[in-house]
């Protein structure tokens, strides 16, 4: 595993490369938005640690702008207490995010759960194609078509749509859903889910008839609707 570590707090750096690297996770550290930037297209990462409160460019809009041409999984770092950067973070894109101080090995953990979604459909022929209503979802592309138009989606609202389809019909209950789509258990007052959900709504839209594709099940989970029923 190969990752980016962008915080401008070079002793925090020092500390998570340390931890990081004997856990043989392979590490490059730079403390401005804009090296974060640069350094994220020119090369080849699994995953990024990015700090909000940068230099330069802050984590929002180093992650706006990345989101324009790259997918690359993102973990945030944000203030503790700071819901609100939390909220917009994953709306422009996070995978996921910790308050700072964090604990290393929970950031280990998240890493790896963030870094699971990306490797679900590994195994998957490359014709495994589905086909619903107006979208095709290709495991092997790890893409999603609308009327033939690519989405695009993070890592984590991709394993949402395909996890809520795989259960067509069914209703997925919240941590179910967490587990399946985003490889950990949700914690009181994690919202993350919900902000995920909801920006892959957007992306979808919703049926002709104006029915909603993805359906709330209120005290339960979700389910995905198609436009039949």
């Amino acid at each position: 595993m190969k990752i980016l570590l962008v915080d401008d707090d070079q002793e925090l750096c020092e500390l998570l490369a340390r931890y990081l690297r004997r856990e043989g996770i392979d590490v490059d550290q730079v403390h401005t938005g804009p090296e974060g930037l640069q350094q994220s297209l020119a090369q080849s990462y699994d995953a990024m640690i990015l700090d909000i409160m940068l230099p330069g460019m802050t984590g929002l809009e180093v992650l706006t702008e990345l989101r324009k041409t790259s997918q690359l999984p993102v973990v945030m770092l944000t203030a503790k207490g700071d819901e609100m950067d939390r909220i917009v973070g994953l709306e422009i894109g996070a995978d996921d995010y910790l308050p700072k101080p964090c604990n290393p090995r929970e950031l280990i953990a998240r890493l790896r759960a963030v870094l699971r979604r990306t490797q679900t459909d590994i195994k998957v022929q490359p014709d495994d194609v589905i086909h619903i209503d107006e979208l095709e979802i290709d495991h092997s592309q790890h893409h999603v078509l609308k009327n033939d138009k690519a989405l695009e989606l993070t890592v984590t609202e991709y394993n949402i749509l395909n996890t809520l389809v795989s259960h067509l019909g069914k209703v997925v209950e919240k941590n179910q859903l967490a587990e399946e789509a985003m490889s950990r258990s949700l914690t009181l007052f994690d919202r993350s889910l919900d902000m995920h959900l909801s920006n892959l709504r957007k992306k979808l839209g919703s049926h002709e008839n104006g029915q909603a594709r993805i359906k709330t099940i209120r005290g339960v989970g979700y389910m995905y609707v198609t436009a039949q029923v």
